[in-house]
């Protein structure tokens, strides 16, 4: 029965910490506030007013999995949210032709980044330290530090609410649930796709009872949280900035755990050098995560200005420092090498419920940064604890159910054709699926320092 216990877990339960934390944090504020939290025009205005951290923070987590860190995206997003203000309001383009403009000078940026860290060796750090500067400042010279109003297209993208197509028929918004609905259809199928491979592989199966109890536990959740949504104020449903980042979480969760540039940034930030020798291009990776990085912060700049009315002077001030605390507080390593889009999903809801929390019960700024602060130090601090005391990262093992079933099937099925199975002696990262040929080398020791290309 223990067993079955933890495979209705994903077989560790130290893997829910975060979601846990999360959970209690959401329940605490609930309480204090009266309620407050889990109202739908809450909810609403809590995604929408955060949405902007968490794809940026989705652009983050793969440089800090890479080793290393953007300090510009709060710079960048500032610089493209007024080129495309200018583009619309003085220039008279099309808003969808402003949009493509911003899309393609954050991917000008990002490579202005990754040409200074991949083909010249500087430091991310420095190279983004660097552009922080340069980009606040040109967008003081081009906006002549004013505020310069967007059309209402942006206002739509950035504060909008997905449209209702039976407002007489039914109590509640339609397009809403069936998000809801997709989402439960994509759960069970997931689980059914596992089961069988389990059946191919002759591995030894949970009960039936295990995955239906799972699919109908978060599918009850993902069901009344929705409904939520979709019962608000007339008028309202599912933000669609929340539906932005549902699709970029899902297309980049793809990029980083089914393509070969994913695992590359993977193999990267553990091991350097080991990730050179194997054929990795290392300089082109390095490339396409600066660029990535630099893209979502101007999808993210267009989101905050459409909700904001305008693009001002003061826009991206401080919010490279809240995606970095997310990815960390998601699980992400401050040496690289591990990190996943979901983990820092979770990480960024953390800080958006203790803002919205905090808020609500009358806590001003001042403590609010406190708290904020306390609450990544601990994160930080526990996840470095548990690695000094030789143990899987706390917030590792949340990460990693997946990718550890996966390897599990892969073993069974080597033993069952009589090979040898492949050993991964790097549990907290999916390092060793980049080059299953030589996985020892991606095995880092204190003394490993990457060298120069």
């Amino acid at each position: 029965m223990k067993k079955n216990i933890r495979s209705l877990f994903g077989g560790d339960f130290r893997q829910f910490g975060m979601i846990a934390a999360l959970l209690l944090i959401v329940v605490f504020f609930q309480w204090r506030t009266g309620g407050k939290v889990l109202q739908s025009q809450n909810l609403m205005n809590l995604i929408s007013g955060n949405a902007y951290v968490l794809i940026l923070a989705m652009g983050m987590v793969l440089v800090i999995i890479a080793g290393h860190i953007d300090l510009a995206v709060g710079s960048v997003a500032a610089f493209v949210g007024i080129i495309v203000a200018k583009l619309a309001a003085d220039y008279g383009l099309p808003p969808f032709v402003a949009l493509l403009g911003g899309l393609a000078v954050g991917f000008l940026v990002g490579s202005w980044h990754g040409f200074w860290v991949a083909k010249w060796g500087v430091p991310a750090f420095i190279a983004t330290l660097a552009g922080q500067m340069l980009f606040r400042g040109a967008n003081q010279l081009i906006g002549h530090s004013l505020t310069v109003p967007v059309p209402k297209f942006f206002q739509t993208l950035g504060a909008g609410y997905l449209p209702d197509i039976a407002p007489d028929v039914l109590p509640f918004n339609l397009p809403t649930m069936l998000i809801a609905v997709l989402g439960i259809v994509a759960l069970a199928w997931g689980e059914l796709r596992k089961r069988r491979q389990q059946i191919e592989v002759n591995a030894e199966l949970a009960p039936v009872w295990v995955p239906v109890v799972r699919v109908a536990a978060i599918g009850a959740v993902l069901l009344w949280i929705m409904w939520l949504f979709a019962t608000g104020r007339p008028g309202t449903s599912f933000p669609i900035p929340g539906v932005i980042v549902v699709i970029l979480m899902i297309v980049f969760s793809f990029v980083a755990n089914r393509t070969v540039l994913g695992r590359s940034v993977y193999a990267i930030g553990g091991n350097r050098a080991a990730a050179a020798l194997t054929g990795i291009r290392v300089q082109r990776t390095n490339f396409v995560v600066m660029c990535t990085s630099s893209v979502l912060a101007a999808v993210a700049a267009m989101v905050f200005i459409g909700r904001s009315t305008a693009s001002g002077p003061a826009d991206g001030t401080g919010w490279e420092l809240d995606a970095i605390a997310a990815c960390f507080i998601g699980g992400a390593s401050v040496w690289g090498g591990i990190g996943t889009i979901g983990g820092t999903m979770v990480g960024a809801l953390v800080m958006a419920f203790l803002n919205n929390g905090l808020q609500l019960m009358g806590v001003g700024s001042d403590w609010t940064q406190i708290i904020k602060g306390l609450v990544l130090l601990l994160a930080v601090a526990a996840d470095v604890y548990s690695k000094r005391q030789g143990k899987r990262s706390l917030i590792g093992t949340f990460q990693n159910a997946r990718r550890n079933q996966r390897q599990i099937l892969e073993t069974e099925k080597a033993l069952a054709e009589g090979k040898a199975p492949t050993p991964v002696p790097n549990t907290d990262s999916p390092v060793a699926e980049a080059v299953a040929d030589e996985p020892s080398v991606f095995v880092q020791t204190p003394g490993d320092t990457p060298q120069k290309e």
